[in-house]
């Protein structure tokens, strides 16, 4: 993409996706690490973004007190340290714009930004105080804009296992980094700024709360904190102003940022490990933005399965499509037996399965997999009915060209003069001999001639010669024996064939399955690694009617793990 595109329209309230956008996004085949920014207007999100592409413009930027980005504005861009990959940032519309008529378009912008990307970055200005907390009260709100699971009396619960990681950018920051003597570092002062505060009252858990929500939702954050890129005079033109022009310490502390999610922004994954593709980022953009449009709550385990279904017949039938192509590329028909052909059928077939399997995720039923061994059952079904059709023709064509002089030799009556029965024995062994010497011929070549030779048995009575007729007999018993013998062994090596097939299919999908449900046991212990740190932090700092809140969710999430099948979901 040269330039961004609007990807998510806000017009009136109403959400809207471009299909322009959504058209770009479809085309990306690879994963994706999707990094989305939000924060007030006007505080310079749109720079940020455009450091990331590498580009000094892009993003609008704007000099006026008004917000000048609308909606969702994104840019797909190659990512500049995983080769493979795309990197898409998501500039969103600024919170808290006075000239809104919608109350709730900043919390729906603000949960698209947070199921979308892989990571947030949240940017503010001046220092992290509780004005500049109560800016994020969106955060205590999630419950109400998202569900994890479609039926889930605790959303906020799984929060965790699905949000992005959390960056916050605090611009035009002042002050020094301690705390008495000791220096600070940038993390060490968003954990001191998010330790719970004691005291009673609504508004000492109100402000608990939020803390409590981003220290639950958000295990990974990272802070960065900039001082003001240049003199307020130039602040009006930064699109314009050279490297050397903006200040030294802020170059140094937007390098360190852009470095940081160039090279830790992971990945976006599904529940499960599954890479996202943008492709399947334009999927689930398309199925939030519709439930929000219909007055729904996004659920991201419908969105999954929806996508699932979506990618897996996807998966079917790009693997179906690349057997086809391998075995159309790989073979000349007709082959020149039955085991040259279950060669490459295997071959391809190996290369199909490995295309399902990595494109296929959440076939739990083995639905999508029981898809795939019929259709890819049913092509090499066809390629044999080709192979076979093409092995007939050729034969005919050999044994009409073979036979050309012995018709002639018949209309002429050489075989019903004295000696004739001996010339045709001998014509017809010249005719089988050159026959068999033919290559090419695939895999009918004794059963054509057992037809052909069952064709002419009326030459007995037009020669009348019982040498012929004994001779024709038994030249076609031959044949038909090793068609015969050919066929069982066929048959034979097919089924051995099958089975080994399935046998390996099914070793496959096992392991895929096993993968699956690791990766989903390693994010529900990544879970409880959190929740016991936070469990740990809220007796630490004297709060104990939370963390026994927080030991009954450990608790809960022990449970869960205890029964295997349950981490396979959401």
């Amino acid at each position: 993409m040269p330039a961004p595109l609007c990807l998510v329209t806000n017009k009136d309230g109403e959400l809207a996706l471009n299909p322009a956008a959504l058209a770009v996004l479809r085309g990306v085949t690879q994963p994706v690490v999707v990094v989305s920014i939000a924060g007030l207007y006007r505080t310079g999100k749109s720079f940020l973004m455009n450091r990331l592409a590498q580009k000094r413009t892009g993003f609008p930027l704007g000099a006026t007190v008004f917000a000048e980005t609308k909606g969702i504005w994104m840019w797909c861009l190659p990512h500049p340290r995983q080769p493979g990959v795309m990197l898409v940032l998501l500039d969103t519309e600024g919170l808290g714009d006075p000239k809104k008529d919608d109350d709730h378009s900043d919390a729906w912008i603000f949960t698209l930004a947070l199921l979308l990307s892989s990571t947030l970055v949240y940017n503010s200005i001046g220092t992290i105080d509780q004005r500049a907390l109560e800016q994020l009260r969106l955060v205590t709100e999630l419950s109400e804009h998202i569900r994890v699971r479609e039926k889930d009396d605790n959303p906020a619960s799984n929060f965790v296992g699905i949000f992005p990681g959390f960056v916050w950018t605090v611009r035009d920051f002042t002050l020094q980094l301690r705390a008495g003597e000791k220096t600070l570092s940038e993390d060490e002062y968003l954990e001191d700024v998010l330790r719970l505060q004691t005291g009673g009252g609504q508004k000492a858990q109100e402000r608990n709360e939020l803390r409590r929500c981003l220290r639950n939702f958000f295990p990974r954050r990272k802070l960065f904190t900039m001082e003001r890129p240049a003199a307020d005079a130039d602040l009006q033109r930064l699109e314009e102003l050279r490297e050397d022009e903006l200040q030294p310490g802020f170059r140094k502390q937007v390098d360190a940022f852009c470095q940081y999610i160039w090279e830790e922004a992971p990945v976006k994954v599904l529940p499960g490990g599954h890479q996202v593709t943008g492709s399947a980022l334009a999927f689930l953009a398309k199925k939030y933005v519709a439930a929000i449009s219909s007055g729904a709550v996004p659920c991201v385990e419908s969105a999954v399965t929806a996508l699932a279904r979506a990618e897996n017949s996807a998966a079917v039938q790009a693997a179906v499509a690349e057997y086809q192509r391998g075995m159309e590329q790989g073979l000349v028909l007709p082959t020149a037996s039955n085991d040259t052909l279950l060669a490459a059928h295997r071959d391809c077939e190996q290369r199909a399965i490995a295309l399902f399997l990595s494109r296929a995720f959440a076939d739990h039923e083995r639905q999508y997999r029981a898809k795939l061994v019929s259709k890819l059952e049913a092509a090499k079904e066809e390629f044999c009915r080709r192979n076979e059709e093409a092995s007939e023709q050729r034969c005919r064509a050999v044994l009409q060209e073979l036979w050309r002089d012995v018709e002639l030799r018949l209309q002429r009556g050489d075989y019903v003069a004295p000696g004739g029965a001996q010339l045709f024995k001998e014509d017809l062994d010249r005719v089988l001999e050159e026959y068999k010497q033919r290559p090419d011929k695939g895999v009918r070549a004794e059963a054509v001639l057992k037809e052909f030779l069952g064709e002419r048995e009326g030459l007995t009575q037009v020669l009348k010669a019982t040498e012929v007729q004994m001779e024709l007999v038994e030249r076609q018993r031959k044949a038909a024996a090793a068609d015969a013998e050919a066929a069982q062994k066929a048959a034979e090596a097919w089924r051995e064939e099958r089975q080994r097939s399935m046998e390996e299919q099914n070793r496959q999908l096992e392991q895929r399955l096993k993968d699956e449900q690791s990766a989903h046991l390693q994010e529900k212990l990544l879970m409880l690694e959190h929740h016991r740190k936070e469990y740990e932090a809220l007796l630490l700092e004297g709060f104990r009617r939370e963390a026994a809140a927080m030991k009954e969710e450990i608790r809960g999430l022990q449970e869960m793990m205890k029964r295997p099948q349950e981490c396979t979901l959401l």
